[in-house]
């Protein structure tokens, strides 16, 4: 199983990215997807997480009515649209996925992880 994520790079602030997880080596479609993402110096933190049927969604405070969480289970990929981009959201974000279909902020939760993607925000 491998997930790629892609879509990184940098920014001014203010503006929005695109990212995206493709997953590959089986199908996803009933388990949870979710974005994590670590800063230069801090642990990696819980971003946003995604159920099977896209019903249901979960974000951290820190970037709540900002990014939202997508997924296409015909192309078993995962995307993370982050609007109104801040520099303390420069990180490196990372992609994950869990065999269980509830949405979960916790990284122990999750089974496989794809490699990280820079987001880099200039003020």
């Amino acid at each position: 199983v491998q997930l790629q994520a892609s879509g990184g790079g940098l920014v001014q602030a203010g503006k929005s990215l695109r990212l995206s997880c493709a997953a590959s080596g089986r199908a996803f479609s009933n388990g949870a997807f979710g974005w994590f993402r670590q800063a230069p110096g801090k642990e990696r933190e819980f971003a946003a997480s995604i159920s099977p049927s896209s019903g249901r969604t979960y974000y951290a405070d820190s970037v709540k009515g900002r990014f939202t969480i997508s997924r296409d289970n015909a192309k078993n990929t995962v995307y993370l649209q982050m609007n109104s981009l801040k520099p303390e959201d420069t990180a490196v974000y990372s992609c994950a996925a869990r065999d269980g279909p509830s949405i979960q902020a916790g990284p122990r939760m999750y089974d496989y992880w794809g490699q990280g993607t820079l987001v880099t925000v200039s003020s």
